[in-house]
């Protein structure tokens, strides 16, 4: 295969051959990616589909090969089975990706020289260097009326006439497929909350509902991971939520101009296969925009923050008896329209 229209042939028609060699001797172009203006034999791996790359949305990406120290970072694309490194050019890692971009989606220089596939490379945590993690509680009706029922004393009952506002310690943050450390002699009562995470692109400050849209980069899947009995035990959540690895975050980060957030995802979460939370976006009491400009009253938002937006019912605790995570179990979370994280308890 030596032009574009041959190679996307090949790969649309399902034939399994490993490698394409071809000349690159024209700019790669991708919607949402710019050009990557080289000129020389590069060895493509197949299951990346020609010099156009069609994708249907931007998975945004940060990796480090197999086998590299841990602090080796890269920033990359996903295509199909491969990661495509994102030339330093563009940006050295998605903090810096974000404060370039704001609200726009992103346009990056890929180096599909380097492409890698996924099972070879390590996906980290999307935000290397995350600001704020933000998140909301109780701001799905039904979970307002389990935690009610289940956790009484963590919070005024009933339904929230503002929202309630939490953080959670950068340090909690963990990647797809990391293992979430189970803290034995802490607690008894490990929880997953499935939720959509919203990231800042543009700062601001005293931001309206109006103009809210205008400062989110993407989104991305976080599990707010908690510890119930040390949650209820001091009353503020910061504790119970902000223990090492309760934060997992990722796979990737898509940019909002390839989500309609107009329309409700669905959120699902398996403990182990089993479906635990099946809720909608459009159930949320307190919508996106709202949150926004809630949490900028006062206090400047900042690019690569992260507002979690609370998390639909089902959670273990709101069984009876209580369905808690225990070491060995499998937390998997899939938003419709992002993707699906996943992460096992030790």
């Amino acid at each position: 295969a030596t032009s574009a229209d041959s190679l996307t042939e090949i790969t649309k028609s399902g034939k399994q051959s490993s490698y394409f060699t071809r000349n690159i001797n024209m700019p790669t172009v991708m919607p949402g990616v710019g050009q990557l203006a080289r000129s020389r034999t590069q060895i493509i791996p197949s299951a990346i589909r020609s010099a156009t790359c069609m994708v249907d949305a931007l998975k945004l990406v940060s990796f480090r090969s197999k086998g590299t120290s841990a602090g080796t970072a890269n920033l990359g694309v996903v295509q199909g089975g491969n990661v495509c490194p994102i030339s330093k050019s563009s940006a050295r890692d998605m903090r810096e990706l974000i404060e370039i971009h704001g609200h726009e989606k992103p346009s990056v220089e890929l180096d599909i020289a380097a492409a890698l596939p996924l099972k070879e490379v390590h996906l980290l945590a999307p935000l290397q260097q995350v600001g704020a993690i933000i998140c909301v509680g109780k701001n799905y009706l039904e979970h307002v009326k389990e935690v009610d029922s289940s956790l009484p004393g963590i919070s005024q009952v009933s339904v929230p006439e503002h929202p309630i506002i939490f953080t959670k310690a950068a340090g909690s943050l963990a990647a797809h497929m990391d293992t979430i450390k189970y803290p034995h002699g802490v607690t008894n009562e490990l929880d997953y909350e499935g939720e959509l995470g919203v990231v800042i692109g543009k700062g601001g400050i005293n931001i309206s509902r109006e103009n809210a849209r205008e400062h989110i980069f993407g989104y991305t899947i976080v599990n707010d991971v908690t510890a119930r009995d040390i949650q209820k035990k001091h009353q503020q959540w910061y504790l119970g939520k902000s223990m090492d690895t309760f934060c997992p975050m990722g796979p990737w980060v898509v940019p909002a101009a390839d989500v309609d957030i107009k329309k409700s995802l669905r959120i699902q979460t398996w403990v182990n296969g089993e479906l635990r939370q099946d809720g909608q976006t459009k159930d949320m009491i307190f919508d996106i925009p709202t949150l926004i400009s809630i949490c900028s009253q006062g206090m400047s938002l900042h690019a690569g923050d992260i507002i979690a937006t609370g998390t639909p019912s089902g959670v273990g605790a709101g069984f009876k008896p209580p369905k808690y995570l225990q070491p060995g179990d499998v937390v998997r979370i899939a938003i419709e329209g992002i993707g699906e994280l996943q992460n096992c308890v030790e």
